[in-house]
Formats: structure tokens, C-alpha cells, sequence
């Protein structure tokens, strides 16, 4: 087939072999352990907000926009603008939770949703690209590859790649690998200026949530991809130059299969911790709710103005919850600046092993 063909032309047979058909096996049976295990969690802002920001950081990582655990939870809580970086990746995990949204809302993944997506992810409005140059280098300044480049090719193949996902015509194989089909598809439009790694990563989880096959987006594929980025790079051509769907396909079903069993494990041992913290809290202070902890759990770094916005209580009372759950032991308390901010260190310790396990 020719180079940027619709999807549909493909042969869906050629996805029924032995090793596709095993991988995808393991694949989907870790993705639905993790859809029920996250859906037992009491608040599911709690997951949006503590892995939206993991997978923040490591899909921004993949473009060489890295940052610390600790400017990023800090930034997080400060929404001060400070830290250039930090605020980058902060964007995407705006832009993740916008596309959610716009999913629930509506069931569907639509270009108009991308858009959005992408605006918010690079702070403009530029929209898809309009004019030629955009090219794909190998990291030593040779190009490898060409996307296109007329303006009416890219709102075209757009418009064939929406139709796509949503059923347009029918193509008949496992929506795990119709999402990786969409993921090469949509970076080799390379439809933007500028974001299009990190939108795509960002329409492989919502893909999965409008399949109905996660209920939130707490998928970690960016840290596989982090893992593997010569790989990653290496396949997506090789079906360029060489047709090689398979390998290709093979590849994001192992990271989803693999990356769906470490969100098991991140998503279990919030859980834990979040338990134990509530059972504790319950017995040892007198305003307990299950809405504080759930919101000391939805901020790795917490403030006064959270508790004030989120649980409707004055700014006076939310202090004295902090110092009272601090002298507990439950947070720790750190002045950065002229702020106070207060850890919920077993949370900041979930995630943080989370990464380092998986390296």
C-alpha cells in the first residue's frame, strides 16, 4: 500500500497470527484487571490527577522535556508559573483531563476534541499545520522522513483518520489494535506544528476510554515508550519503508500488556496506603471525612487553598486540619519560598518507586 493510505485498505488477516493473537491475549486480560481495580478506588480523582500527572511527565519526557518529581508536584501545587518546564508538562495533563472530559461528555473521539487537545497542550491556536517544511530527522540531522506537506492533505487524511476510529467503514479487529493502526497513522500525518508525540500519546488512552475498555485514563504507555524510544522510533518506520504492521502492532500490545501490569501494581498500592491513612485518620482525629483524605490522596503536595476550594471550609480551619494531620504523622509539613506546603510522602513514594521500578 501506498505510504499514507487509508487504514481501511489494509487486510485485517493479517493481524490473526499466533504471536499477534497471544500478546493481544495477555494485553486486554491486564487492561480489564486494571479497569476494575481502578474503578474500586472512592474518588477517581484520585488517579486522574496523581498517574494523569505520571503519565505527564513521561510522555513529555519522550520530547526531551524533563523534569523532577518534586518541581513537578510543587508546581502542580503552587500554579505559580515559576518553573517553565514544570508548567509544560503541567499542560498535558490539563489537555489529557480537557480530552476526557470531552469523552465522557459525548462518547466520542472527534477532530475537533484533537484540536482542543492540542491547544491546550501548546498554548495556542495554530491549529493544523498550513504550510510545507515539517520534516522527521534522525536525531543526526538527516531526515527520514517526510510527512505532508499541503495544507488540503492533512485536513484530508484527518478527516479519513477520524472516520476511522469511529467505525467508518468497519475494520474488523480488536480495538487494541485499531488503536495502534490510529497511533502511526496520526504521527505520520504529523498533522501539527508542533505537540503531535504527545497528543497522540494522549488519544491512545482516550481511544481506550471511548472503547469502553478503561473507565479513566490512568494508562502509563508513555513510560514503555521511554523505555524503548529506539525501538518506538525504529518500528513506526519500518512501516513506512517496509510495510511492517506486525512488528509494529506486536509492539504496542506488549507496552500495553507491560504497562498495564505496573499501573496494577501503582493502582494497588495507592489503594493500600490510601486505607490505611483513612482507617488512621478515622480513629485519631475528630473531623475526619473520607473527602479530606480522598483530597490529601488527589495531591502528592497539598496547600491551604485546596482544602478551602475543594472541601468548603474556611482558610482558618483548613490550617488547623493540616498542622493537626501533620503533628500526626500523616503529611509532612516543608516551607518552600513564602508557601507552606504539606506531602503526603507515602503517595510521593508510590509514585516515585513507580518510575524507578520500571527502569
Amino acid at each position: 500500500m501506498s505510504l499514507l493510505a487509508p487504514l481501511h485498505t489494509l487486510d485485517p488477516e493479517r493481524f490473526n497470527t499466533p504471536t499477534i493473537l497471544k500478546q493481544l491475549n495477555v494485553a486486554s486480560r491486564n487492561l480489564a484487571e486494571l479497569k476494575g481495580l481502578a474503578a474500586a478506588i472512592p474518588n477517581q480523582e484520585i488517579l486522574i490527577n496523581a498517574i494523569g500527572l505520571q503519565e505527564a511527565k513521561d510522555s513529555s519526557a519522550i520530547e526531551n522535556i524533563v523534569t523532577t518529581h518534586d518541581d513537578l508536584y510543587r508546581e502542580s501545587a503552587e500554579e505559580s508559573g515559576l518553573n517553565p518546564t514544570a508548567k509544560e508538562v503541567l499542560r498535558y495533563r490539563q489537555a489529557l483531563q480537557v480530552g476526557y472530559r470531552k469523552v465522557q461528555e459525548t462518547g466520542l473521539m472527534t477532530l475537533n476534541t484533537v484540536l482542543e487537545i492540542q491547544s491546550v497542550l501548546e498554548a495556542n491556536s495554530a491549529g493544523l499545520r498550513k504550510v510545507p517544511g515539517t520534516t522527521l530527522n534522525d536525531g543526526n540531522g538527516q531526515t527520514i522522513y517526510t510527512p505532508p506537506q499541503d495544507a488540503r492533505e492533512v485536513q484530508r487524511l484527518m478527516g479519513e483518520l477520524e472516520s476511522f476510529w469511529h467505525g467508518s467503514p468497519p475494520f474488523e479487529v480488536d480495538p487494541l489494535i485499531l488503536m495502534a493502526l490510529i497511533h502511526y497513522q496520526f504521527e505520520s500525518i504529523h498533522p501539527f506544528y508542533d505537540g503531535n508525540g504527545r497528543t497522540g500519546r494522549i488519544l491512545n488512552v482516550l481511544y481506550l476510554v471511548k472503547e469502553g475498555l478503561l473507565s479513566t485514563p490512568v494508562l502509563y504507555l508513555s513510560r514503555h515508550i521511554v523505555k524503548t524510544k529506539p525501538t518506538y522510533y525504529r518500528l513506526l518506520q519500518s512501516v513506512r519503508t517496509h510495510d511492517a504492521w506486525e512488528e509494529w502492532v506486536l509492539y504496542m500490545l506488549t507496552g500495553i500488556a507491560v504497562t498495564s501490569a505496573e499501573t496494577i501494581h501503582t493502582v494497588r498500592s495507592i489503594s493500600i496506603h490510601l486505607d490505611v491513612m483513612r482507617q488512621e485518620m478515622r480513629a485519631g482525629l475528630k473531623f475526619y471525612t473520607q473527602d479530606l483524605v480522598n483530597n490529601l490522596f488527589a495531591h502528592p503536595y497539598t496547600k491551604i487553598d485546596f482544602l478551602v476550594r475543594d472541601l468548603q471550609v474556611s482558610r482558618l480551619t483548613a490550617s488547623r486540619y493540616l498542622e493537626a494531620i501533620v503533628e500526626g504523622g500523616w503529611l509532612k509539613k516543608r516551607k518552600i519560598g513564602r508557601s507552606n506546603f504539606y506531602i503526603n510522602e507515602s503517595l510521593f513514594d508510590i509514585l516515585r518507586a513507580a518510575e524507578n521500578e520500571a527502569l
